[in-house]
This record gives structure tokens, C-alpha cells and sequence, in this order.
């Protein structure tokens, strides 16, 4: 007689939701910083370069430190390391509320990423240790899933309602109070659960990945910044050297960091490049929230409640498409979305500064809809490509690709901007302005918009116009950008996912008999 499954019960069921809101935290500290960034750069002073390691930085460790973390967790305690990291994170978070300085901040964003590492392999292994009944579990993951991805698409939201009442500190703040009820009920709720015959952390493939990361994102930026210098190329030279290094380390260890001999699965290297070129066009978010500031005049509260249409158009085509792969093959589904994503981007190059509201608005609702179904249906796509007792690291290369992706996409997409806005501005700026006002306006919209009120009348409103001129066409191009990576990532999925069949539909047997696989599993 077969054992009876055991059922999670009421104190499972609270547990996920104390995993689920730490998650939805993480995820929104990812994109909270849109509509707060140029007001840190106001109050703090910093420049565009150091606006954009602010908002990068987060993602840049966390997603560094994502795998590494895991294996920790594994091997000395998933709900310790979950406990630990939550501490971490709310004095981070404090210390972040309270920077007197640009650098100040970045590290304090900084140790925020590296605590965040923590919350996604532990709570996912906890809730594979919670609920062992299968239907259970897979509800149970779907839940903590969109809480994660959800809030990424809320942050904007949730930082405009918060702008609008408190100063930019208070974004930081939310984490405080969330963070205290996961290390309150964590203890009383969470099972411990570890794996010491896990492998090893390898401290030498963290520091290579990081050390390739950062000084080539330092290169790109000081291209955007000063352009071509010797300092740019070092820097870029060093990543590029850290990278092979890193590369030719994976393929040596067993238990590599990075599984890469992966990407040579048919179908793996289609679904995980296709997420990571979705998720770099994240950065388009950072321009439409500072042109529904900046260019449109609208407070935080104004802008942030604006782009929640495109927020649920999101969350939407996530709850949607998993339900719609049942009935049509995912390379078509995704195909058909992302047509309508480089809708949305041809609308955002069409906005203009003087009527480019209801545009925008379009725009971003169409651009966020299209691109949903391949997050939704990317980690069926991934890990039912991948061999089974490869789904682990399957599933930990997805979520890091993607946490890096769009740290990548906010690099540079916001540098290919800058560059555009700087030019414009270099060329276009009123010959009588102050030299402090035309250095402050020439390094973003932000300090023009600061610099403008300042001057007298129609110097103010001048400058201001030649400013919105120049940031709308630097959307322009990012938008454009986005549209080509959009294409190619169309033109991927359909050349090499046309075989997966309906996902979560019954492939029929020889004899006729349907049998138990998925489609996307016999692919």
C-alpha cells in the first residue's frame, strides 16, 4: 500500500508568506530607485555616473552572489543563512536611509545585494522542504514566484506613493519592518534544512565573476561620462581578461559556479539567452519614470500611479500565458508578445516633449504585456530542457542571468542615454548660460531641472526646453535599442523553440495511449 503524502498544514502555509514578502522586497529594491534617483541626486550631489552604480550596484551583487549563497545555505543551514542575511539587510537598509553621500549609498546598495542573495535559494529550498505533497509545492513555488517578480514591476509604484509623503530615505525604510517579521517568525515558523554533502563554495569563481563584471560596467560608464579615455580601455580590458579567466575556471571544476557546458543543451541556451535579453531592457522603466517627471511636470505620486496600467499589463501576461502554452506552442506565444513589445517601443520613440503623455502611457502598457509571456513560461522552458539531475543548476543559472540582466540593462542602456542626452545638450545649450548652471544641466535632466529654477524666467524655461529635448531623445534611442533586442530575441525563440510543444499538454505514446510528459519535456 503506498504512504500516505504529507499535507502541509496552517503553519507551512503562514511560513511561505513569511518567505513570500522578504522575496517581493528583494525584488522591488531591484526598480524602488526609478522614480527616487533624481532626487538622491539633488540632495547628495551625485553625477550621472554615480546615479546609475546606485541603481546597478544592487543588482550587480546580488546576482553575483546568487549561486554562492545557495550552496552556503546548503551546506551550514538554509534558515540560519535566510536569518543572517535579513540582519545584514536591515542595517544596510538603515545605513542606506540615512547616506550623507553618493558613496556612502553605493555601499550601502552594495551590502543590500549581497544579504539579498540569501532570501531566493534559501526560501526556495525551505518551500521544497515545506510542502513535499507536489501539487502543494508547485502552488506554493507559483506563489513565491510572483510575489518576486511582481514586486520588480511594483517598485516604481510603491516608491511614487512613498516619494509623495516622506524624502527618499523612506524607500529604504520599507525593508526595515518586512525584514523584522521574517527574523521574528522565522525561528517559530521555519523548519532548518541542510545538505553538508553539497559541494563546496569556491570563493575564487565570486571574485573573478565580479571582477570581470565591475571594471568593464566602470569602462562603459566612463565612456558615457568623458568618452573614450585610457581609463575607459583599461577598464574594460581588465574585465574582458577577469571573464576568460572565470570562463576557463567553470570549465575545469566539477562543481562549477556556473554550469556553462549547459548552454550547449538544445533549447537551454535559446530560453536562458531570450530571458536575458528581455530582462536588459528593464532599463527603458528608468526613462519613462523620469519622463513622467521631468518632461511631463508630474510629482513621484503622479508618475508612480501612472505606470501601474503597465504594471498589471505585466502581471497579467504572466498569470495569462501559462494558461494560454497550453493550447499554442510557447515559441509562438512569446513571438506574437514581443511583436508587441516593439509596438511599445516605436510608440516611446514617438513621444515628444510638449503632448507625448497618452503615447507614453501606451507605449509602456504595450511593452510590458508583450514581454511577459517569457518570464512566465522561461523556467518550464529552462529546466524541462535541462537533464534532471541538472534542474538545480538549471534554475540557479536562470535567476542569476536575470538578476544580472537587468543590473546590465540599467548600465547600458542608461550610458548609451546619457551619451545621447550629452551630446544634445553639448551642442544645443544657450551660449549665455552660467558655466555652474550649463556643467549641472550637461550631466542630467535632473540638475538642468534644478539649474532652471534658479534662473531668471525665460533663461529657465529655456534651458529646461533644450534639457526635455535632449532626455526624450535619448529615450528615443534606448526605446529603439529596445526594440532590436527585442527582434533578435523573437528571431531566437522561434528558430530554436519551435519543437516545444503546448506546455502542460499530453503527448500521445505509439500505441496511441497518452502518456504522462509535458510537450516542452519531449522537446
Amino acid at each position: 500500500m503506498r504512504s500516505r503524502e504529507r499535507r502541509a498544514g496552517v503553519r507551512e502555509w503562514i511560513g511561505l508568506a513569511v518567505l513570500a514578502l522578504p522575496a517581493m522586497l528583494v525584488s522591488i529594491d531591484l526598480s524602488v530607485m526609478i522614480l527616487a534617483l533624481p532626487h538622491i541626486g539633488q540632495d547628495l550631489g551625485a553625477n550621472s555616473v554615480q546615479q546609475l552604480w546606485i541603481v546597478d550596484i544592487y543588482g550587480f551583487m546580488l546576482s553575483g552572489f546568487l549561486i554562492t549563497m545557495g550552496t552556503i545555505g546548503d551546506r551550514y543551514g538554509r534558515r540560519r543563512l535566510l536569518l543572517i542575511g535579513g540582519t545584514v539587510f536591515v542595517a544596510a537598509s538603515l545605513m542606506a536611509a540615512f547616506a550623507r553621500s553618493a558613496e556612502m549609498l553605493i555601499f550601502a546598495r552594495a551590502m543590500m545585494g549581497v544579504a539579498g542573495a540569501t532570501v531566493a535559494p534559501s526560501s526556495l529550498a525551505l518551500i521544497g522542504h515545506m510542502f513535499t505533497a507536489p501539487r502543494q509545492r508547485s502552488l506554493a513555488i507559483g506563489v513565491w514566484l510572483m510575489c518576486f517578480m511582481g514586486g520588480m514591476v511594483l517598485g516604481p509604484v510603491v516608491g511614487g506613493v512613498l516619494l509623495n509623503e516622506f524624502r527618499w530615505g523612506s524607500i529604504f525604510l520599507l525593508g526595515v519592518p518586512v525584514m523584522a517579521l521574517l527574523l521574528i517568525a522565522g525561528p517559530l515558523l521555519l523548519p532548518e534544512s541542510r545538505h553538508p554533502a553539497s559541494g563546496r563554495p569556491d570563493p575564487l569563481s565570486v571574485a573573478l565573476s565580479l571582477g570581470a563584471i565591475l571594471p568593464l560596467i566602470v569602462g562603459l560608464k566612463e565612456i558615457a561620462q568623458r568618452g573614450l579615455d585610457l581609463r575607459a580601455l583599461l577598464g574594460i580590458a581588465v574585465g574582458v581578461m577577469l571573464g576568460a579567466a572565470f570562463v576557463s575556471r567553470q570549465r575545469r571544476l566539477t562543481n562549477p559556479l556556473l554550469d556553462l557546458r549547459m548552454l550547449s543543451i538544445p533549447g537551454f541556451g535559446a530560453a536562458l539567452g531570450g530571458m536575458f535579453g528581455i530582462t536588459l531592457t528593464g532599463a527603458t522603466m528608468l526613462f519613462v519614470a523620469q519622463y513622467l517627471q521631468y518632461v511631463n511636470g508630474l510629482s513621484p505620486l503622479a508618475a508612480g500611479l501612472l505606470m501601474i496600467p503597465g504594471a498589471i499589463a505585466s502581471m497579467a501576461g504572466m498569470v495569462l500565458s501559462p494558461l494560454i502554452a497550453r493550447r499554442i506552442r510557447p515559441a509562438r506565444l512569446i513571438g506574437a508578445g514581443l511583436l508587441v513589445s516593439v509596438a511599445g517601443c516605436v510608440l516611446l520613440t514617438q513621444a515628444g516633449t510638449e503632448s507625448g503623455l497618452s503615447t507614453i502611457l501606451i507605449g509602456y502598457i504595450c511593452f510590458n504585456l508583450g514581454a511577459a509571456p517569457l518570464p512566465s513560461l522561461s523556467n518550464e522552458l529552462v529546466i524541462g530542457s535541462a537533464p534532471p539531475e541538472k534542474a538545480g543548476s538549471a534554475a540557479a543559472l536562470l535567476q542569476t542571468s536575470g538578476e544580472f540582466a537587468f543590473a546590465a540593462g540599467i548600465a547600458v542602456l542608461g550610458s548609451i542615454g546619457t551619451v545621447v542626452y550629452r551630446s544634445r545638450m553639448a551642442s544645443d545649450l544657450p551660449a549665455d548660460l552660467p558655466t555652474e548652471a550649463a556643467s549641472v544641466s550637461r550631466d542630467s535632466l535632473a540638475g538642468a531641472a534644478a539649474a532652471a529654477e534658479k534662473l531668471p524666467g525665460e533663461a529657465g524655461d529655456a534651458l529646461l526646453a533644450t534639457a526635455r529635448e535632449a532626455f526624450a531623445g535619448g529615450m528615443h534611442v534606448v526605446a529603439t535599442v529596445s526594440g532590436v533586442l527585442f527582434l533578435s530575441v523573437l528571431c531566437l525563440t522561434v528558430a530554436r523553440l519551435r519543437h516545444v510543444g503546448p506546455i502542460g499538454a499530453t503527448a500521445k505514446a505509439p500505441d496511441g495511449r497518452g502518456d504522462k510528459r509535458s510537450a516542452a519535456d519531449a522537446g
